[in-house]
């Protein structure tokens, strides 16, 4: 685990983050706050990707909890089968979707332990939601950003919940609202698991990573 960068090169690193890329986005598609809640449940051990290709047509179809309820747990099925662990998913959908219309009249609630509470929807899921919809800079913590932060030092980290309070404690206010994203992206595409691009890496210089790859 590297330490903890300082200040001024965590504002150095996040603005050449902004200004690569201004406005990222994530990449699950979605229509409305319910869909972006199901869409990240079901992003669990799968690819945005994937989840993509199977949710186009569910949601084309039922992009509320009551209309989730109606198509039924065989109907989601049908949609989903394509993403791992897909039944106990469905499962999960079916519940969440019946949570939110008897207790929250179809609307999805907008904190993190409402979210939370909700079947098949952990703390990341819920800060994503978050963050993607309220624009809360809620830090939504995955393998990517866990491997990035801990690599770089930018939010090192025995755990993703201590790696989100090095996230929130110390990279600068104003990048705060993207930062999960950045990091994401960066963890995705040029930090990667196996072989880091650090000869692509706009941080090369700034990163405290002792093995840089050529």
């Amino acid at each position: 685990m590297a330490k903890q960068l300082d200040y001024h090169t965590m504002r150095e690193i996040f603005t050449r983050f902004r200004e690569a890329e201004p406005e990222p986005k994530g990449e699950l598609e979605h229509v409305n706050a319910y869909t972006l809640v199901v869409a990240v449940a079901l992003s669990a051990q799968a690819t945005d990707a994937g989840v993509n290709k199977a949710t186009r047509k569910l949601f084309q179809i039922a992009d509320t909890p009551q209309k989730m309820l109606d198509l039924g747990e065989e109907g989601v099925i049908e949609h989903i089968k394509t993403i791992g662990l897909y039944r106990n998913k469905a499962k999960n959908v079916i519940k969440l979707s019946k949570i939110l219309v008897e207790e929250y009249n179809g609307t999805v609630p907008c904190s993190r332990a409402a979210l939370e509470s909700l079947p098949g929807v952990g703390r990341k899921t819920a800060n994503v939601v978050l963050n993607m919809w309220w624009h809360y800079p809620a830090q939504a913590v995955d393998t990517h950003i866990f491997r990035v932060g801990n690599r770089t030092g930018i939010c090192p980290g025995k755990d993703v919940v201590a790696v989100e309070r090095a996230i929130e404690d110390n990279i600068p206010v104003d990048f705060q609202q993207h930062a999960h994203h950045w990091l994401i992206l960066h963890g995705r595409y040029t930090c990667v698991a196996r072989k880091p691009k650090c000869n692509a890496c706009l941080i090369r210089d700034l990163c405290d990573f002792e093995d840089k790859t050529p």
